[in-house]
């Protein structure tokens, strides 16, 4: 889970305006490369921590605040984000406190579907979900702090390179119990 989706349990309109714009379908996209491993780690984990800086920045009483946790994340993510950020937003909640990031690890296991993917130990220890009535919507049995396995694809226009393609609770002991 990711304070939104599976954080808590998310289309540019731009076709008329790319019409005419687009590349050559027989031309390449350009994908960023990295020096090292290290490098591209360190990528993700700037992409992840920018994006959950703009997570805790949501208002869901204003959707133009989605807009940068959308630009952090393509493909299912963002497609999750935008559920989850819409259906809370109608449903009238509110976040009060902020998640952060406890720890970005490599997985013990690689991923092969992804070119990088990690571990990620959020703390949502401060971070409170009310309905409309002002009635906790989290679950009493939430963690404090909870392992996300991310995972990120090349984007050569993002800031870092990369963008989230997924995120999924799973069970890790270097998050804690």
């Amino acid at each position: 889970m990711t304070r939104w989706t599976g954080t808590l349990l998310l289309a540019l309109v731009t076709g008329a305006l790319l019409t005419g714009c687009a590349p050559d379908a027989s031309e390449p996209t350009p994908t960023p490369s990295f020096s090292s491993d290290e490098d591209a780690f360190a990528a993700a984990e700037a992409t992840y921590r920018a994006y959950v800086d703009a997570l805790n920045q949501v208002d869901l009483s204003d959707p133009a605040t989605f807009e940068p946790v959308y630009a952090w994340t393509t493909g299912e993510a963002n497609a999750n984000e935008r559920k989850s950020l819409s259906q809370m937003s109608a449903d009238g909640w509110q976040v009060e406190g902020d998640t952060v990031v406890a720890s970005f690890l490599r997985p013990t296991a690689p991923s092969t579907d992804s070119p990088t993917a990690a571990v990620v130990c959020s703390d949502v220890s401060r971070v409170e979900v009310v309905d409309s009535g002002g009635t906790s919507v989290v679950p009493d049995a939430r963690p404090d702090v909870y392992a996300l396995s991310v995972t990120f694809v090349p984007e050569p226009d993002a800031e870092f390179g990369l963008k989230i393609s997924s995120s999924n609770a799973v069970e890790d002991d270097r998050c804690g119990p």
